[in-house]
């Protein structure tokens, strides 16, 4: 489980497509921390380490995992947000994200309010009963809260903070983003089916 609160960033430094899937190096300044089969969440995508050094790790992304994501168009010299799994005393700062990402959606807008940014993204109709206004939304791996809705996507607000330690500053509109809602919304329309 992660919270959303990104530590870093990390830059793509080798891809290696498979049959399988795809085999990505990425540089981390916490990588000497890490250890075989620790999860860490890539741009939202819980990702399993196979080989660490001091200043990079590796990760393998399943067919499945390459299709429902992003992931695959990276390249070489690509920045990701990289947190690592919570641990079990851990201080619990985001909401509950579970690097299972949902979809894919686009930035739509970006505005600078003053020291803030507005950005608005697209929201794939599957997943638009999920999201609500003031509730829980992960970004790329990001916990952020849903600012506005409408027909045509979601907006939320950026602090100064979360614009400099994420890729959402070299984000423009058009650019992909991994979609995560929160799971209580998922499971509260499951109960709700089941017992109506």
């Amino acid at each position: 489980m992660f919270t959303g609160i990104i530590e870093t960033t990390g830059e793509v430094l080798a891809r290696e497509r498979t049959d399988d899937g795809l085999r990505l190096r990425l540089a981390a300044p916490f990588a000497d921390e890490l250890t075989h089969g620790q999860s860490v969440a890539v741009s939202g995508a819980c990702l399993t380490v196979e080989e660490q050094t001091d200043d990079d790790f590796s990760v393998f992304l399943a067919e499945e995992t390459v299709e429902v994501t992003y992931l695959g168009d990276l390249g070489v010299g690509d920045s990701v947000n990289l947190e690592r799994a919570l641990p079990a005393d851990g201080r619990f700062d985001g909401h509950i994200v579970q690097g299972h990402v949902d979809g894919v959606g686009e930035v739509t807008g970006i505005e600078q309010v003053e020291e803030d940014w507005y950005f608005e993204f697209s929201l794939p109709e599957s997943m638009g009963q999920y999201v609500v206004s003031k509730g829980s939304i992960t970004i790329d791996g990001i916990s952020l809260t849903v600012a506005d809705i409408d027909e045509d996507g979601f907006a939320v607000a950026i602090i100064p903070a979360t614009y400099e330690i994420t890729t959402l500053s070299e984000k423009s509109v058009g650019d992909p983003v991994h979609l995560e809602v929160d799971v209580i919304a998922k499971y509260v329309e499951s109960i709700t089916e089941q017992y109506a």
